[in-house]
């Protein structure tokens, strides 16, 4: 792979383009995986950010979180005998 540069005053600075332009949605989970990520392991961090595979683990550490999070709900709900007569109640 080539690079080439661009001129700044005296500096010479990398063309550098991202390749991946997809939106990625990240919700609550995925903001606190990435504050622990930066805080916790910021190598795993710069080399998620550098290969640009953080969005997408983000996301699906967000879509993760919610799944699960939904399956707790429902057990819970069940085990307390919560039903949509109650809820409305």
């Amino acid at each position: 792979m080539e690079l080439t540069y661009s001129k700044c005053g005296d500096y010479l600075i990398p063309d550098l383009v991202l390749s991946d332009t997809k939106e990625y949605h990240i919700g609550k989970y995925g903001r606190l995986r990435r504050a622990y990520l930066k805080e916790h392991r910021p190598i795993l961090y710069t080399n998620l950010i550098v290969t640009e595979k953080l969005f997408p683990h983000l996301e699906e550490i967000d879509t993760a979180c919610r799944e699960r999070l939904e399956i707790i709900e429902k057990a819970m709900m069940q085990q307390e005998g919560v039903t949509e007569a109650l809820k409305s109640a």
